[in-house]
């Protein structure tokens, strides 16, 4: 592979094409109102709690049109600083969100938000838990702000990379909206070269009558997607076949492997429906109900490399290897894959927005998993799996899994108004996750047998109470200082796990005891506007993560790897500081950001090297201490330069460390996996006329790792590595007519190869046509 070699004229070709169309950057859109003192601009209001003593970054709807070529909402905030979705294809369910001091699997340690319903799954902390994105399309999307930091007492420990909170449209009055889109991403690596091609539509209606207000909206996406993963072949005595077709390779650590083709290709079709209504008891009440349904229907394929003397195709099992010292190889993994799911997710809320002496909001969620199986078959040789005589498998189960939130808030303002010397917010929450997975052997025909014999279950619940309270108090006309504290209670009971092949003298089934747990954060931040254009402000923050439901009582099973699970984590804490500057310029803003996170007793998957002698134990564990410090740049401009051009752009740098890690000594001064050493964003858009905008953007990410002991780091830019890239985007969208909005746009036009672990898309071209009434 020459995925490495750095293409300087097709990436001078990509970025000349991406600034053609207009001296492009992103839409900052800051004509604005000036809030220094809290540390704010926007051109919006954000849809985040007033004085809120952490830096906040956002997007508006006008902007996602303008320049950002989006199929799913995970992929409208790619431009933010700091911020990375790791979304693999268009419609991959798997999109976790890495900011400053978190990684591309650390799904539970940051929160995403949609009208303050939680869409974050944190039944657990993997790739396998990521926010349900699915619930909410990008059409009907307001606003997205980012949050970043542990520095409000209004959010759990989660919030320790930072809160994503979505804000969705209301209508005024009638309005209806459709859009359809087309797209298609030309893939080629090893022995795949194929162009996967997808659609997307969505339609929404909405209106307000008298003290009414209704928003209905639909979504389907269809979309083929390129391989996940590559069947890795190592050798293995015991091969009687010879076979031929693979391909040669260097893994990330630098040793010779053999390819011999790619599996888990996803085709996807979701569907999300929703419905929304709100009733106004009086111009400064209203009550809101949601009710939102999302399901998909996925078919994941295996394109082998192998052929043997006869021609016919060949999957998992032990193989001489024609062309390769005729060793044997064993290959695994290269099965065809069926899901299901059908979710549902409800919210009612109370609200108050007097902007008076007192306001207040009860709000109740849920979100419920009422039908998620997957299927795998047990084909090997010649078996596709997919003929008309299909092998057995194994289905997994995870119907009645869920979560529910009550949240109970509080604002207090005793001077009588926004403008109180005191805005003291106060409230309750409580949350409940409940996991129930089943997995079942099949004897034959994985696809539509009956489930068999349990082979192996994990369930669990775990169940948080909190109260919280914080102060923004203006002491001075240029001083302010947010204090507060927020108080949890948790525990997790009802655990257990069955594995049919355990031996005596373990039993069968395993109950674990329930467990209690407490914790207090602290928070503090001050502000000081030091004049008309500088405002500076200290934060400083703690905040728990308590084990999620599967880091505890799930084991999971990984091609040639068993993480065992541990009932006994403790919770991992945080001390988070930051330092920023924020510079008020004649068109726009600039903000420097230090940043510093201190990681007690993070909850990490890796391997105990303290066991018995000859024996280790690979699960998620407590890992001492991890340091996490760094500097972030970001600016907005507005007609820079000749009116309607706008530029945005950021800079971060990164270093996080193991420091301490008791159970093994290996990873101490590595680099915390998936977290690059620099990022930075350019991205803008120039308005030609009042019909007509061009805009482009650069996305860039610097060296990071996958494993713990930074092993892989030796040849990185390969499938298994965490790669660099240098991602150009461009999209042109044109007013056909009044109604009528059309666009076309290149994703990674440079069609540069990147790799977290599984490959990223490759030049991706987008097509739009929307209608708006």
């Amino acid at each position: 592979m020459t995925n490495k070699i750095f293409r300087p004229r097709r990436l001078a070709l990509a970025i000349i094409a991406a600034f053609a169309c207009a001296p492009a950057a992103f839409a900052a859109d800051v004509e604005s109102d000036q809030q220094m003192g809290e540390m704010i601009i926007k051109s919006e209001k954000p849809a985040v709690p007033a004085n809120l003593p952490a830096t906040t970054e956002g997007v508006t709807a006008k902007q996602i049109a303008e320049s950002v070529n989006a199929v799913t909402s995970a992929e409208t905030i790619k431009y933010l600083p700091s911020i990375v979705v790791r979304e693999r294809y268009i419609g991959d369910r798997n999109g976790i969100v890495s900011t400053r001091t978190t990684g591309t699997l650390s799904s539970a340690q940051s929160i995403v938000y949609a009208d303050n319903l939680l869409l974050s799954n944190f039944l657990g902390n993997s790739y396998s838990y990521p926010p349900r994105w699915g619930m909410v399309s990008p059409e009907e999307i307001e606003r997205i702000d980012v949050i970043y930091g542990p520095f409000s007492a209004l959010y759990p420990g989660n919030s320790m990379g930072g809160v994503v909170q979505m804000t969705t449209r209301m209508p005024d009055k009638f309005e209806a909206h459709a859009n359809l889109q087309a797209f298609r991403e030309d893939f080629k690596l090893y022995g795949t070269n194929e162009s996967n091609d997808g659609m997307h539509g969505s339609a929404s209606i909405g209106n307000k009558f008298g003290d009414w207000s209704l928003w209905v909206s639909g979504d389907h996406l269809d979309s083929h997607g390129h391989p996940m993963s590559f069947g890795t072949a190592a050798p293995k005595s015991g091969g009687t076949t010879t076979v031929s077709g693979a391909y040669g390779d260097t893994d990330p650590t630098g040793k010779a492997r053999i390819i011999a083709g790619g599996y888990g290709i996803d085709h996807t079709v979701q569907d999300n429906g929703k419905i929304r209504l709100a009733y106004d008891f009086s111009p400064t009440v209203r009550a809101a109900y949601t009710l939102g349904f999302w399901q998909n229907n996925s078919d994941t394929s295996v394109d082998s490399y192998l052929k043997d003397a006869a021609g016919n195709a060949i999957y998992n099992g032990t193989y001489n290897y024609a062309g390769f010292g005729n060793k044997s190889y064993q290959v695994s993994g290269m099965s065809p894959g069926h899901a299901e799911s059908e979710h549902w997710m409800q919210g009612l809320s109370v609200k108050s927005d007097t902007k008076g002496v007192w306001d207040w909001e009860a709000a109740f969620s849920t979100y419920d998993y009422n039908t998620d199986l997957s299927r795998t078959a047990n084909n090997s040789g010649t078996d596709s799996g997919t003929g008309p005589v299909r092998p057995g498998g194994q289905i997994t189960v995870m119907d009645g899994s869920g979560w529910r939130n009550l949240d109970l808030r509080g604002e207090w303002r005793p001077g009588g108004g926004l403008k109180s010397a005191h805005q003291v917010s106060f409230g309750y929450h409580n949350d409940r996750y409940v996991l129930d997975s089943d997995t079942y052997g099949i004897a034959s025909d994985w696809l539509n047998g009956s489930a068999g014999a349990l082979t192996s279950n994990a369930k669990g619940k775990t169940e948080t109470q909190a109260v919280y309270i914080q102060d923004a108090w203006r002491f001075a006309p240029d001083w302010q200082l947010v204090a507060g504290g927020r108080q949890e209670y948790w525990k997790a009971f009802d655990g257990s796990n069955y594995n049919a092949a355990n031996k005596a003298p373990t039993p069968f089934n395993v109950a674990y005891a329930d467990r209690t747990d407490t914790a207090f954060s602290p928070k503090l931040s001050l502000s000081y506007q030091a004049s008309a254009e500088w405002a500076l402000r200290g934060s400083f923050g703690k905040a728990y993560r308590f084990p999620t439901v599967t880091e505890m009582f799930q084991t999971i099973s990984l091609p040639g790897n068993v993480k065992t699970n541990d009932p006994n984590l403790k919770p991992e804490q945080v001390l988070s500081g930051e330092l920023t500057a924020e510079r008020a310029l004649e068109n726009g803003l600039w903000r420097v950001s230090l940043f510093q996170e201190d990681k007690q007793d993070a909850l990490v998957s890796q391997t105990d090297t303290t066991t018995l002698p000859g024996t280790t134990i690979s699960s998620v564990q407590n890992v001492d201490k991890i340091r996490t410090y760094g500097i972030e740049t970001a600016v907005q401009l507005s007609d820079l330069w000749i009116r309607g051009f706008d530029l945005s752009g950021s800079i971060t740098y990164t270093d996080s460390k193991i420091l301490q890690d008791n159970r093994n000594a290996a990873y101490v001064n590595k680099s915390q996996p998936r977290i690059p050493d620099w990022r930075a964003t350019l991205a803008g858009t120039y308005h030609a006329s009042d019909r007509l905008s061009c805009s482009a953007a650069i996305r860039y990410s610097g060296r990071q790792y996958a494993n713990l002991d930074n092993s892989d780091g030796i040849n990185p830019d390969v499938y298994g590595g965490s790669s660099d890239y240098l991602l150009a985007d461009v999209k042109v969208v044109y007013k056909v007519a009044k109604q009528w909005i059309a666009s076309l746009g290149v994703d990674n036009i440079g069609n540069y190869k990147a790799y977290a672990y599984h490959p990223y898309p490759q030049r991706t071209v987008f097509a739009n046509l929307k209608f708006d009434y």
